[in-house]
């Protein structure tokens, strides 16, 4: 249904009217304010925001791209340690191969500084407490150890002590667990978190003092510092190599990543002693030298056919497993470094070089005065006696300075050129050089050119005194008329086993004919004569079966301390069996002062008793037959 009603219309709306501004409010005393923009605020804050987020994205580039190098190789660096993998060092044995020297097992005791900082430890003194725990253990200084431990960051390594026993290592291990324990309940820190241990072996020589002198020693470094430790060091030492591992809390992280270089161990070198003989020369030495309350003394056993030294003996010895016991004056190879005047040992190349000249011969008769009148001085010998009718075979049976400087004239026919020929001869038989050895240490002696001789050593050096060797070099002299007059330089060293297994013996001897062979056969008997002859003053050195070759000597000794004559050098030197010779033995004692001090009464007995030994262990029989009975006197009724 529609409505006729219209519909309703709206009132016309009136236009809204204009808004006034607001009046500013003005504040008491009539100044006006304005509120503050915020857009410029909000720039500075943006701007201020920027600048932030752009300092941290430029040092994030830095970091990682730049720098990241650098700071990869200063994480690794914390992460990782290297240590070093010392070589075994190489055994030296015998030459049958008996051990005198090898290894056992050992280790090196490490720290890292950096895990002993108060940031890893809780301890503001950790280096201190730590010190004071190790240094009973390991035998060291605590002060020093303390040095070590706080020696970050100079130091990520540092070695507290060398070569120690697993023992040692094991107590320890024990603190390091018990202080563990402790620092998990909060009692205490662990200040021993950062000592670990490096496997190192140790030094060992099994037969205690036998040859020390020869082997040497090894210094707390573990080189060689003595002997032919020093001599062969380079060979016994090997090569070290290296092992780099992760760490994490001062422990080694087993599923990490390990580099490793191999060390290569030291090569076994064999020397030419047997240890046997080695023993009986060393216990005949020390037993006389403390009979005779001497300096000290040395006994040497040379194969004459090849020159190789089968023992080397020094008394009073050392035990290189313990220097702290031993006498500074013991160190060493006195045998080898001891220059002294051999007396009337030397008196053998006098005679070789009259024989071999063909000045005369065993039996050229020699008138032997009481006294002799020669430049600025008189010459006796050992026992005031008469006129003596000796062979030139009588002279060194009787062992007579006189008929020796009397002999030795025969060599020239000036004085001049006796003295040439004699230098000569005794140059050739080695006198006044090195052996060839290359032992430390070891002296040539003194020989002074003829031209240099003065009025007394013209006259005393045919008989041995004016000059001065080591007992080696005596030793060759008697081994090189052993040997058919051929000198054989002395050897020690067989040859070296290196890593590869491989032997590689020492270079062949060399080889110098000094006289000829009919000399040395002439005076091996004459040498026969001096222990056989009841003359002879080497009667104690005869050895029941075998022939024996030898010369007694008694000289003034040099004292090394003031320069002047004191006391006497006694020896005996010779070798057997004397028609077949197989071993020389010498023996010298320095400055015996209880009982007798001539060479054939105290180095008599003990050549005997190591020759006797030697050729037993060689197995060298007696040949079975007599010696030639040479002249010792003449009658001048007869003649």
């Amino acid at each position: 249904m529609s409505s006729n009603v219209p519909p309703r219309r709206r009132p016309p709306q009136r236009p809204a009217p204009s808004r006034r501004p607001a009046r500013p409010v003005t504040p008491a005393g009539g100044a006006t304010l304005r509120l503050g923009k915020p857009r410029p605020r909000l720039r500075l804050v943006s701007l201020a925001l920027t600048l932030v987020m752009l300092t941290f994205v430029v040092r994030l580039l830095q970091v990682q791209a730049v720098d990241a190098s650098a700071y990869a190789t200063k994480a690794e660096a914390n992460r990782y340690l290297t240590a070093t993998l010392a070589a075994e060092r190489g055994t030296i044995t015998d030459r049958d191969g008996v051990d005198l020297a090898n290894t056992v097992d050992a280790y090196d005791i490490l720290a890292d500084p950096m895990l002993f900082t108060a940031a890893e430890t809780d301890a503001d003194d950790a280096p201190q407490q730590a010190a004071e725990l190790l240094a009973p253990i390991v035998n060291g200084d605590e002060k020093t150890i303390a040095k070590q431990l706080a020696n970050y960051p100079a130091s990520r390594n540092e070695i507290i002590a060398k070569q120690q026993s697993p023992q040692v290592w094991n107590q320890i291990k024990d603190l390091q667990s018990a202080l563990a324990d402790k620092a998990a309940k909060g009692d205490g820190a662990n200040v021993l978190l950062g000592i670990f241990r490096q496997a190192h072996s140790k030094r060992v020589y099994p037969n205690g003092d036998l040859a020390a002198g020869v082997i040497g020693f090894v210094n707390s470094e573990g080189k060689g510092s003595g002997g032919l430790e020093q001599q062969f060091n380079t060979e016994l030492a090997g090569k070290d190599g290296t092992i780099t591992y992760a760490q994490s809390g001062g422990r080694r992280i087993p599923t990490a990543g390990v580099r490793e270089k191999a060390a290569e161990p030291g090569a076994t070198v064999e020397l030419t002693l047997n240890r046997d003989i080695q023993w009986a020369a060393q216990q005949a030495i020390t037993e006389q030298v403390q009979e005779s309350d001497a300096d000290r003394g040395y006994v040497i056993v040379q194969d004459t056919q090849t020159g190789e030294i089968l023992a080397m003996a020094n008394a009073p010895g050392y035990d290189p497993n313990d220097l702290s016991k031993a006498y500074s004056s013991a160190l060493g190879n006195a045998a080898l470094t001891d220059a002294y005047e051999p007396g009337s040992v030397s008196k053998l190349m006098s005679m070789a070089a009259v024989l071999d000249t063909g000045a005369a011969t065993a039996a050229t008769h020699v008138t032997v005065p009481g006294t002799l009148p020669r430049a600025d001085r008189v010459f006796h010998d050992d026992v005031d006696h008469g006129t003596w009718h000796l062979t030139l075979n009588g002279v060194l049976a009787k062992s007579s300075n006189i008929g020796t400087i009397l002999a030795a004239e025969q060599l020239g026919k000036t004085q001049k050129q006796a003295n040439s020929v004699l230098y000569s001869y005794l140059s050739k038989f080695g006198i006044g050089q090195h052996t060839g050895l290359g032992f430390p240490g070891e002296t040539a002696g003194i020989l002074a050119k003829p031209q240099d001789w003065n009025a007394s050593q013209q006259y005393t050096i045919p008989f041995g005194q004016g000059l001065s060797l080591n007992a080696l070099q005596a030793t060759s002299v008697y081994s090189t008329i052993a040997n058919g007059g051929v000198r054989i330089e002395p050897t020690l060293v067989r040859g070296t086993t290196g890593a590869d297994g491989r032997f590689v013996p020492t270079a062949t001897p060399e080889q110098t004919r000094v006289v000829s062979e009919q000399t040395a056969t002439t005076l091996s008997r004459m040498l026969e004569s001096v222990v056989g002859d009841e003359q002879g003053t080497g009667i104690k050195a005869r050895i029941a079966g075998y022939r024996v070759a030898g010369k007694t000597g008694t000289a003034n000794r040099v004292d090394p301390e003031t320069g002047l004559y004191s006391g006497y050098t006694a020896s005996f030197m010779g070798f057997a069996p004397a028609d077949k010779p197989r071993v020389t033995v010498s023996c010298v004692i320095q400055n015996p002062t209880r009982g007798s001090y001539f060479g054939g009464q105290i180095c008599g007995p003990v050549f005997k008793k190591v020759m006797e030994f030697a050729l037993k262990s060689l197995q060298v029989p007696p040949t079975g037959t007599k010696a030639p009975s040479l002249p010792v006197e003449w009658n001048p009724s007869k003649s």
